[in-house]
């Protein structure tokens, strides 16, 4: 389950690979599917632009935005989560 087998590092796991390992099969319903990230405030950075960072998180990930929302069952047992994906933030 995403450990090294020599030191027992926990490795990454993106967001819906964590999301199909916690919730029971066939309940996941995801909320804010059409949520994306913008630069309202125009926010500077002396690295990247942050606008051009964010569209490459959503190119590498695939995901629109860094962190998934939803409902579903964890052991028959109504939960809502939300999981932040690794690849949004490196």
């Amino acid at each position: 389950m995403n450990l090294c087998k020599q030191c027992g590092y926990h490795l990454k796991m993106s967001s819906s690979d964590r999301i199909e390992l916690s919730i029971d099969p066939g309940t996941w319903e995801p909320m804010d599917e059409d949520m994306v990230s913008l630069d309202p405030i125009e926010f500077h950075s002396e690295e990247e632009p942050y606008k051009n960072r964010i569209d490459f998180y959503q190119r590498k990930t695939g995901l629109t935005e860094a962190v998934q929302t939803g409902i579903g069952q964890l052991n028959s047992i109504n939960v809502a989560i939300a999981v932040m994906d690794p690849g949004s933030h490196e």
